[in-house]
């Protein structure tokens, strides 16, 4: 009886007929190894298919060369703030030539203590160091407040007080002036280059794989044309969205207890006024750390996390 030379994939038309008695015969064994061999070439795609969708997906990356520290929001804790820098500074030292960069993440000022102090050290370092600063919506509440006595009713009662204070007018003074005293000195109080200083603040910034702005951004719109209040001010729709995002979005804003990354957003607010810790989380390549300044028992103390899974 005839024996069909035929594999899994091949048209019944292509079958090739052998005798028995040429079975195993050198014509039969380079037949099947031919056939055998087409065979394999018809699986290989498949199995680099199964091979590519076992992958991992990439991680996000900083551009090339370039090491990113992000300071979430200081709040006018400039002993913390004073602190991190050293430790940013002597990290920087003890690392490679790489080229640093450094973001603040707003709202630099209010609640806590020394607002102006935070000013005058972020001016001071700018002077050495690639820094950009974002805007945050208490600076928004902070230079609104000039030009409208109800937005600073508000910006009072979130910290604008304690800011107000930072600039040396004497506290049994500021507790007798009413809000509308209080408006027309806000001039004489606040020294217009810190104003301008302030103003300056940018919206957002882009680098490599990852967007940095205060709050978070609209799911539903593209980078560019997000609107500024959204990036000073919101909240749930950004922190709820379960969805893609166009970058991984680095914010502050909202506290948590920790850094908290959720993949395609990473919130670095870590209640530095409330909780005594201000952290500053490291992107370089696809990995990242965190420098934390941490407040325990009036004492300060420098802690490092590598962020890595």
């Amino acid at each position: 009886m005839p024996t069909h030379l035929c594999g899994v994939f091949a048209p019944q038309k292509q079958c090739q007929v052998w005798p028995r008695q040429l079975l195993f015969s050198p014509r039969w064994l380079k037949a099947r190894w031919n056939h055998d061999h087409n065979i394999f070439m018809m699986l290989d795609p498949l199995k680099n298919l199964f091979r590519s969708r076992s992958k991992k997906p990439a991680l996000p990356q900083t551009p090339e060369g370039e090491r990113y520290y992000v300071v979430g929001d200081i709040h006018g804790r400039c002993d913390l703030y004073s602190a991190l820098v050293d430790a940013i500074e002597n990290d920087i030292a003890a690392q490679d030539t790489t080229d640093v960069r450094i973001i603040l993440l707003g709202d630099l000022v209010d609640r806590g203590a020394d607002s102006a102090g935070v000013i005058r050290l972020s001016r001071k370092w700018q002077k050495t160091r690639n820094i950009r600063i974002l805007a945050g919506n208490h600076e928004e509440m902070f230079l609104q407040s000039f030009d409208d006595q109800d937005v600073l009713r508000h910006f009072l009662k979130h910290g604008g007080r304690e800011t107000l204070l930072s600039y040396g007018i004497p506290s049994k003074q500021f507790n007798a002036l009413s809000v509308e005293e209080l408006h027309e000195r806000l001039p004489d109080i606040v020294p217009q280059e810190d104003r301008d200083y302030l103003a300056a603040f940018e919206e957002m910034i882009i680098a490599g794989d990852y967007v940095f702005v205060h709050a978070g951004i609209d799911p539903e719109r593209p980078l560019d044309k997000q609107k500024r209040r959204d990036m000073l001010w919101i909240r749930d729709r950004f922190l709820k969205h379960e969805g893609p995002l166009p970058k991984v979005v680095v914010h502050g804003h909202t506290i948590f207890d920790d850094i908290q990354d959720r993949g395609s957003r990473i919130g670095v607010d870590t209640g530095a006024f409330r909780t005594g810790v201000l952290t500053a989380l490291v992107l370089e390549g696809d990995s990242k750390r965190a420098i934390k300044a941490v407040e325990t028992d009036g004492a300060i103390k420098i802690a490092n996390e590598d962020l890595n899974r």
